[in-house]
C-alpha cells in the first residue's frame, strides 16, 4: 500500500511510459496491469481522492478486490460508498470480463464479495476493445453531491502487440470545450490553493474587503455596457493582486471584492498580514489605469479598503451546481466589512489586530514603523458609519 509517498512507476516499460506521461500532463488516471491489478495512480487522482493528502494506492490489488474497494471507501472525501462501487463495477464490467478471458468464475473469485452477485449481469463484450468509454455517478468529495464522471479506458500494448495493461483516465462528464471556457483565465496556483480549503475549517487569516466609492452615480452616468466593462476590469485587477500576494479570492458582490490570506498557505501570520496589505495597495495603484480604460478621470475611481485579522474565521469552499467560491464566516469577517465602509476617500484602513501580526522584517518591507503607528477607534473616525459605531466602535485602525 502506497501512503503519502510518491507512487513509483510500474516495472513494465510500456505501462511506465503511459503512467509517466499521464502524471506529467496532470491527468486524473489509474494504471492497471493485464490482470487488472493496480500498478500506478497519478498525483492528480490521488489528490482529488485524498483531499488534504494524497490518497493511498493498493498496489497489486485487483481494481475491484475487497482490498481495493475498501481502500476507496475509506477515502476521506467519501467518494466511493458501496453503492458507487457496485455502479462502477457494472459500468466497467464488459472490460473486466474481457480482460479475464470471458471467465466469469475467475472474475467472481477476484472481486469483493459485495460485488459477486453482479458478475452474471455483466454484458458480454466481443474481445478486448482498444478504447472503452463509460459514464457513472460519483460523489464530489466533502460535499456529498452526486456528479457524473466520464471514464476512458485504454488498452496499453507493448511493441510486440501483447497487452501490458490498462489506463483509466477520468474527468467530469462536462465537455472539454466547456471546461476550457471556465478555466482558461484561471491561475493554476490559485486553483491549488482553493483545493486546500475544500473542507471548511477554522483558519487564522487576514481579511480584505474593498468596494468602489460612489458606484451609484457612476452606474447612472455610464452606459450599462461601459459600466459592466469597468466592473470586469476592476475584478480582474483585484483578483490578480490578491493571487500574486498569496491570497484566496472570495466573492464578488457588485463592485466589491473579498479576499482571504491564510497563514497555513503563505507560511505565517506575518506573511498573511503582509500579503493582505500588499494586495490592497496594488489594487489601489491599478485604479488609475482601470479608470483610463473606461475614459474616466484618474481621480474619479476610488475604492474603500478594510483590512482585518481573523484568528478563528471559518474558511472553506462553497460548491453548487452553478459556481465554486471560497468564503469565510465569523464576527471578524463582519468587522472587516465595517472597517471598509469607514474607509472613505480611497483610504486603506487596517485594524490593530492585523498590523500587529507583522514581524519587523515584513513591517519594514511595507514601510511601516510598528513603534510609531497611531490608531484610532472606528467610532472616533469622522467617516464612521452608524453600523460601525453600533457594531464595532472599539476596533482600532490605522492607514496603511
Amino acid at each position: 500500500m502506497i501512503g503519502d509517498e510518491a507512487c513509483p512507476l510500474p516495472g513494465d516499460d510500456a505501462l511506465a511510459a503511459v503512467a509517466g506521461a499521464l502524471d506529467e500532463s496532470g491527468h486524473w488516471a489509474e494504471i492497471f496491469d493485464a490482470d487488472c491489478r493496480y500498478v500506478f495512480m497519478t498525483e492528480n487522482a490521488r489528490w482529488i481522492y485524498g483531499l488534504a493528502t494524497p490518497a493511498p494506492v493498493p498496489l497489486g490489488a485487483h481494481v475491484y478486490s475487497a482490498e481495493a474497494v475498501q481502500t476507496r471507501m475509506d477515502y476521506p472525501g467519501g467518494h466511493f460508498p458501496i453503492e458507487i462501487a457496485r455502479s462502477g463495477f457494472l459500468r466497467a464490467g464488459p472490460w473486466l470480463l474481457a480482460a479475464s478471458g470471458d471467465d466469469r468464475a475467475a472474475l467472481r473469485a477476484a472481486v469483493d464479495p459485495r460485488l459477486r452477485d453482479l458478475v452474471d449481469e455483466i454484458e458480454h463484450a466481443e474481445g478486448l476493445p482498444a478504447a472503452y468509454s463509460y459514464t457513472f455517478a460519483g460523489v464530489y468529495g466533502a460535499t456529498g453531491i452526486p456528479v457524473e464522471i466520464r471514464n476512458l479506458l485504454l488498452t496499453v500494448r507493448r511493441s510486440d502487440g501483447s497487452v501490458a495493461g490498462y489506463a483509466l483516465v477520468s474527468k467530469p462528464a462536462v465537455g472539454m470545450a466547456t471546461l476550457a471556457r471556465l478555466t482558461a483565465l484561471g491561475d493554476l496556483e490559485h486553483f491549488e490553493r482553493m483545493g486546500r480549503v475544500l473542507a471548511a475549517d477554522r483558519r487564522p487569516a487576514a481579511i480584505l474587503f474593498a468596494d468602489v466609492e460612489s458606484s451609484s452615480p457612476l452606474s447612472r452616468r455610464l452606459p450599462s455596457a461601459a459600466y459592466f466593462e469597468l466592473g470586469r476590469h476592476i475584478a480582474r485587477a483585484a483578483d490578480r493582486a490578491v493571487i500574486d500576494a498569496g491570497g484566496l479570492v472570495g466573492r464578488h458582490v457588485g463592485d466589491g471584492v473579498v479576499a482571504f490570506f491564510l497563514a497555513e498557505i503563505v507560511g505565517s501570520e506575518s506573511a498573511a498580514a503582509r500579503g493582505c496589505i500588499e494586495a490592497a495597495r496594488t489594487i489601489g495603484e491599478a485604479l488609475p489605469a482601470v479608470a483610463r480604460e473606461s475614459e474616466l478621470p484618474d481621480d474619479e475611481l476610488r475604492m474603500r479598503f478594510g483590512l482585518h485579522w481573523g484568528a478563528t474565521i471559518y474558511v472553506g469552499q462553497i460548491v453548487t451546481s452553478g459556481r465554486t467560491e471560497v468564503t469565510g464566516l465569523g464576527d471578524d469577517v463582519n468587522d472587516a466589512a465595517r472597517i471598509e465602509a469607514c474607509a472613505t476617500g480611497g483610504r486603506l484602513l487596517a485594524s490593530k489586530q492585523l498590523v500587529e501580526r507583522l514581524d519587523p522584517g515584513d513591517a519594514a518591507a511595507l514601510g511601516l514603523d510598528l513603534d510609531r503607528v497611531k490608531y484610532t477607534a472606528l467610532a472616533d473616525l469622522p467617516s464612521a458609519t452608524d453600523k460601525a459605531r453600533r457594531d464595532a466602535p472599539a476596533i482600532a485602525v490605522c492607514e496603511v
